[in-house]
């Protein structure tokens, strides 16, 4: 039996570990065992332990509860915690996902005492090392042994950077293996689009109907702690609602929710609580999001999850960032990226909001990569 050390510790990263949960119980119980750990990098309940109840996730074995706090402190409190866990369960690896903090303890502490890392979420490049993500899946592709790409894209990322694609076994940090395999989170949609529609009113409850409301995720610091670009989103959203007469839908973020009332203009933000179109709301559940996704008419996010998602469900996208590492998304049509730069989110949006020859080619695997890591993982650790 084969043990697998997963860390987890913000919102993408549960949900993301749920595909290979549920890949591991339903076909390979009897060879690899999972041993989860939770950084507590997100720690509001709405953010966390929501996911873990709702979407089934085996509760974590250990629970870190580092919390939040500047990402030297926050890194190393993980990167203690995370090596305890690995020198009393002796894994066969550790698994480990997309971009953050937790990442990146994980793979520092992994690589330091010799455990084969498995990076999912491989190879992906925003080109821009002022992201904190940036840095951080760069550092974990580099000392990862087995790096699953959900992207051509990402796969060729990996080959120009150094990685052999004819790399044969015994597979090391020295002499790693990389795929491209298809993306979890494509696993997640498929299984979780029909759940959701039994398992969530949200649509009900906020009185919206299909196709008639824009669905908008703000949480990026840069967005939020910058008061003019917080304004510049702010104001796009609500004049693109006034003009249009579209509903907006604004889960709102812990970190977001922390500094509208400071960061906000307040002309700006008295428009917007007396807009009866503009909801903000509480941080939605996965399946929520699911819901909304699936029957909003278009997205608007600076989340690198949520515009896959959209994609998912083919929605098209306004990306509020001066880049994507999903540069596919933007190369098929389907998202413009716009910064928080107002008049490129107005013209993005009438752009998507008019074109009806939209394209959303299969780009992210058949729905079974989880299966496919575990397959790998069972034949090469």
């Amino acid at each position: 039996m084969l043990k697998l050390v997963t860390i987890i510790g913000a919102r993408p990263q549960i949900i993301k570990a749920a595909a290979l949960s549920r890949a591991i119980k339903n076909n390979f119980s009897s060879q690899l065992q999972e041993i989860i750990v939770h950084t507590g990098q997100h720690y509001d309940a709405n953010m966390s332990q929501v996911f873990f109840d709702e979407l089934g996730i085996p509760a974590p074995n250990y629970n870190l509860n580092v919390g939040s706090g500047n990402h030297g402190k926050q890194t190393a409190i993980m990167l203690a915690g995370i090596e305890e866990v690995l020198v009393k369960e002796q894994p066969n690896a550790i698994v480990l996902y997309g971009d953050t903090n937790s990442t990146l303890a994980g793979a520092i502490a992994a690589s330091k005492i010799h455990v084969p890392v498995v990076h999912i979420e491989a190879g992906l490049r925003s080109y821009s090392k002022a992201m904190p993500e940036e840095v951080n899946r760069i550092m974990c592709d580099h000392v990862s042994t087995f790096l699953f790409s959900p992207t051509k894209t990402g796969f060729d990322n990996l080959v120009k950077e150094g990685f052999n694609k004819n790399a044969v076994a015994p597979f090391t940090a020295d002499n790693p293996k990389i795929y491209h395999c298809g993306d979890v989170m494509y696993d997640n949609s498929l299984y979780f689009s029909s759940v959701s529609e039994s398992k969530t009113n949200i649509l009900e409850k906020l009185k919206l109907k299909k196709n008639k409301f824009i669905l908008a995720t703000i949480h990026r610091n840069n967005n939020t702690d910058e008061p003019l670009r917080l304004n510049s989103l702010f104001k796009s959203l609500q004049d693109i609602s006034v003009k249009h007469n579209l509903e907006v839908v604004l889960p709102l973020h812990p970190r977001t929710a922390k500094l509208i009332e400071t960061n906000l203009d307040k002309d700006l933000y008295a428009k917007i609580k007396t807009n009866t179109k503009f909801k903000i709301t509480e941080p939605a559940s996965f399946l929520e999001m699911v819901a909304l996704e699936k029957n909003c008419k278009l997205v608007m996010t600076d989340s690198g999850g949520v515009q896959k998602e959209a994609f998912y469900f083919e929605k098209p996208c306004v990306i509020l960032r001066p880049e994507t590492e999903w540069v596919e998304l933007v190369e098929c049509g389907a998202a413009i990226v716009t910064d928080a730069d107002e008049s490129r989110i107005k013209d993005a949006f009438e752009k998507l909001n008019s074109k009806t020859d939209l394209k959303f080619p299969k780009l992210y695997g058949d729905g079974k990569a989880a299966e496919f890591i575990c397959n790998e993982l069972v034949h090469h650790l």
